[in-house]
């Protein structure tokens, strides 16, 4: 016997009255109709299944990484961004989640936009037990942020998106894309750029720099590059970007030459607007003089254990004169991280993107 079998009452005809409709030409439209009653009922059981009602969302953070011991979940006494984000989650929908992000960012790492993701069922508070359609993104972003706003204002939601169930914020990531910033020049650090780059009191070449960026683009055994307690399985990566440029230095507040200069310039379109910020360095008492402001980005698929700040450390040593492009290739060939020089330290370092694609 099935289940549904089971679930069939059983009817006797207890009465010879032949005015009566013979038991077995009733049975059928009884079946038939307790039949209709159980697909409604498994049509409602299936509706309140766990499996069909959990919404999993792909959802962009930024936070301030020195605020953090990591990306990553790790036990109550260390502050993290899956902790917090967690924390925040199950305020807004109240009950416990689990975070998964694209790229485990270390202590002191920054992020511009880290991708993270998370499934959550939507349950009524007022009726408990009742499942509820899932919520849309954009009132996920903003119910999740009310929350993060006790967290110091350190982490912010971005953006949020619905995605398949099977979609993995990690494994389905097809590029990550860092910036790396280095503030050149003997004047002290300012307040506002503590634990926002690393300052560098020597002068950079960036031309040299840019040339020891070519001998790293491309697919290497990065042994030289990959910090002990690496679990890649093999240390070949193939490096899609890696460059440097000069920028202006941020925050950025014009002097009062430039602010002379921008006001007699057109508002015209063709008009080159990086250069109405070039400008004196010193402005007189109580002004500082500006550092120069580099920024190296690397981009690939996937990156080595402490790969990124290896390079940059360097490609700071070549900036600096104390390698050249030859010393870089060397290191390479080495394939050992004993051959290269000290990384460059976590705060200067920002996850910029992670690409998907055929996102919804």
């Amino acid at each position: 016997m099935t289940e549904e079998d089971q679930s069939q009452p059983l009817v006797v005809n207890q009465s010879p009255d032949k005015n009566k409709t013979p038991e077995s030409a009733r049975r059928p439209l009884k079946i038939a109709k307790l039949s209709e009653e159980e697909e409604e009922d498994n049509k409602t059981m299936g509706a309140q299944n766990p499996r069909t009602t959990i919404q999993r969302y792909l959802v962009a953070v930024e936070y301030i990484g020195t605020r953090f011991s990591g990306a990553q979940q790790q036990p109550p006494r260390f502050r993290t961004v899956a902790g917090v984000l967690e924390s925040a989650f199950q305020k807004f929908i109240g009950q416990p989640v689990t975070i998964f992000f694209s790229s485990r960012t270390d202590t002191g790492v920054h992020a511009l936009s880290n991708v993270c993701h998370v499934d959550v069922e939507r349950i009524s508070k007022r009726k408990p037990g009742e499942v509820l359609p899932p919520h849309e993104p954009s009132v996920v972003k903003k119910a999740v942020n009310h929350f993060l706003q006790k967290y110091e204002g350190d982490i912010m939601i971005t953006d949020v998106r619905c995605v398949a169930a099977d979609f993995h914020a990690r494994y389905k990531a097809q590029e990550r894309t860092y910036f790396y910033r280095l503030l050149s020049g003997p004047e002290s650090l300012s307040t506002f750029e503590k634990g926002r780059a690393w300052h560098v009191d020597e002068e950079l070449d960036l031309l040299a720099m840019q040339e020891a960026c070519k001998v790293l683009v491309g697919h290497h055994d990065f042994s030289s590059f990959r910090a002990s307690g690496c679990q890649a399985k093999s240390p070949i990566k193939n490096l899609d970007e890696l460059n440097v440029i000069e920028v202006f230095p941020s925050p950025y507040f014009p002097s009062a030459k430039e602010r002379e200069t921008q006001n007699s310039l057109s508002c015209s379109s063709t008009q080159n607007k990086a250069e109405w910020c070039i400008g004196e360095d010193n402005q007189g008492f109580g002004m500082r003089r500006r550092h120069r402001c580099f920024v190296i980005t690397a981009r690939a698929r996937s990156f080595l254990y402490h790969q990124v700040r290896l390079l940059v450390g360097a490609i700071k040593c070549v900036g600096t004169g104390d390698l050249t492009v030859s010393d870089v290739e060397r290191i390479l060939e080495a394939k050992s991280v004993t051959a290269n020089s000290p990384m460059a330290p976590a705060h200067g370092l920002y996850l910029a993107h992670v690409k998907y694609d055929d996102l919804p």
